[in-house]
């Protein structure tokens, strides 16, 4: 015990406070093990209360030195004896034992275990974390949702069309992505020319007519009823007529191809097409030219299947930014599921004049098929001499109409379009159409136009020709070839004509 005591001493022993301490190494002994036995057992049992965290200690005496925390030097320990099976007796000499209040301990003072956020919050304050939470995550996810419906929206893919009234002023839809549909001009509605289509169309209470003028030169126009839907009719092939030539200039067709008569493309109704064995082979253009000047059916229907069928066409009337002009069944359509209005069939025209939908050749031979239609009783009869007009009629038990361009004598270029639903034959539409055509001619004719290029070199005729893209051909014109009074419009001569408009049928 004694050399015990003097190495617990050494090791014990403070260092000198000027003198630096450093931390000494303490090599860590394995202790071996022994066998213990039942007495050794109990005495180690006392020692360990006596070291326990929640036992206090037993007091220092005075003068004597505390023994450094965390080492503990065993001391001896003599077995007492007992009987086999009997437990000690209690000594208080051997072993002071202080009995304390031992309190416990909260779960985050125990090492290595961390205590939840949610065991220190209060029902309530958990509730609205719960909250909180749930309302980041929802605007997270609605703003995910919106921006992913918004990119696959249909309805910003699909250019919105404008709408138009009698008195506004413009009758274009939304333009196209190509621009082909800003042509039409408009400025400010001409109130006299009005006031008497009014007046006609009062006049025949039973009619409901649509009735679109334009004044290419200035922007003059006249709107009744201009953007109703009404039965197309035959009117239906002018916009199909366009298309042929816009796949004509795009090389998809020519017009030397030959196009075979098939079965379910032969329809009654006008034209002599129907009458041709199946099978009988027409070039393109023959087809075209025959569909618009003595208004074949089955022309008609031989040029949709060749330019893809209904579908394919009323797309590309969409892309010019029509919305009423649609083809739903192949013609005769004496049902009149296919449809167009007044105002769309004039910026058609437009477009056509200023060569905005096919180029300035194909434009020129639009006009001169237009220019070749048989039926006169109509816009033509309204005329006075010398004017010239290019126009597609239709014409259906419920509906009859006629649109066109038309040149005066004093040089104005015009746009007509008249539609009107009628019962059923009714022979007043046709003249309701007459009357509204000499009216326009009077407003449109009592003044020349303003001359817009005073240094072309083609010779003055009676009728302005269309603004030409492309040079000025310098040959000069022989007049053995083009007779007095003719109109050289976009380079190709007009053939004569005589007072009544048209060769008599």
């Amino acid at each position: 015990m004694a050399e015990s005591g003097d190495k617990l001493r050494d090791f014990s022993r403070r260092q000198p406070a000027n003198r630096r301490q450093r931390s000494r190494k303490v090599q860590k002994v394995e202790p071996k093990k022994a066998k213990i036995s039942n007495q050794q057992r109990a005495a180690t049992g006392a020692a360990m209360v006596a070291r326990s965290p929640n036992v206090v200690p037993a007091p220092v005496g005075a003068g004597s030195r505390k023994p450094r925390q965390g080492l503990v030097m065993p001391s001896a320990v003599k077995p007492m004896p007992t009987a086999k099976g009997q437990i000690p007796p209690y000594n208080p000499n051997n072993v002071k034992v202080r009995t304390v209040r031992v309190t416990k301990q909260p779960m985050s003072s125990q090492p290595g275990r961390r205590v939840s956020r949610k065991t220190r919050l209060k029902p309530m304050a958990r509730a609205i974390l719960y909250g909180v939470r749930l309302l980041i995550i929802g605007v997270g996810i609605g703003a995910i949702v919106g921006t992913a419906l918004s990119v696959l929206d249909p309805a910003n893919r699909i250019a919105p069309t404008a709408t138009t009234s009698n008195n506004t002023t413009s009758t274009q839809a939304q333009p196209t992505p190509n621009n082909q549909a800003a042509g039409l001009f408009l400025t400010q509605e001409i109130t006299s020319l009005k006031n008497t289509v009014q007046e006609l169309a009062a006049a025949t209470p039973d009619l409901t007519p649509g009735v679109f003028l334009v004044d290419l030169e200035t922007g003059g126009y006249v709107d009744i009823n201009g953007s109703s839907s009404s039965p197309a009719a035959s009117t239906i092939k002018l916009p199909i007529l366009v298309a042929f030539f816009q796949d004509v200039d795009a090389g998809k067709i020519r017009l030397d191809e030959m196009l075979t008569m098939q079965q379910e493309m032969v329809a009654g109704g006008s034209g002599n097409f129907q009458y041709k064995p199946v099978g009988t082979k027409f070039a393109a253009l023959e087809v075209a030219t025959k569909m618009i000047t003595i208004s074949d059916n089955t022309a008609t229907n031989m040029l949709i299947a060749r330019l893809g069928g209904m579908e394919a066409l009323n797309e590309r009337f969409r892309t010019w930014g029509l919305t009423t002009t649609a083809i739903r069944n192949s013609l005769p359509d004496l049902q009149g599921t296919n449809t167009t209005s007044p105002k769309e069939l004039g910026n058609i025209m437009a477009l056509v004049s200023q060569g905005n939908l096919v180029s300035m050749r194909s434009r020129d031979q639009i006009l001169d098929i237009m220019r070749q239609t048989e039926r006169d009783n109509l816009l033509p009869s309204g005329l006075g001499a010398g004017a010239r007009v290019y126009h597609k009629t239709g014409d259906i038990g419920t509906m009859l109409a006629d649109a066109g361009l038309i040149d005066t004598p004093t040089g104005k270029r015009y746009i007509v379009a008249v539609m009107v639903q009628r019962p059923n034959n009714d022979p007043r539409a046709e003249k309701f159409i007459s009357s509204v055509s000499r009216a326009a001619y009077q407003q449109f004719s009592q003044s020349a136009p303003t001359p817009t290029n005073t240094t072309s070199s083609i010779p003055p005729t009676g009728y302005p020709s269309p603004v030409v893209t492309a040079p000025v051909p310098t040959t000069p014109i022989n007049p053995a070839v083009v007779p007095p009074g003719a109109n050289n419009i976009g380079g190709y001569s007009s053939p004569v004509i005589n007072p009544q408009y048209y060769p008599p049928r």
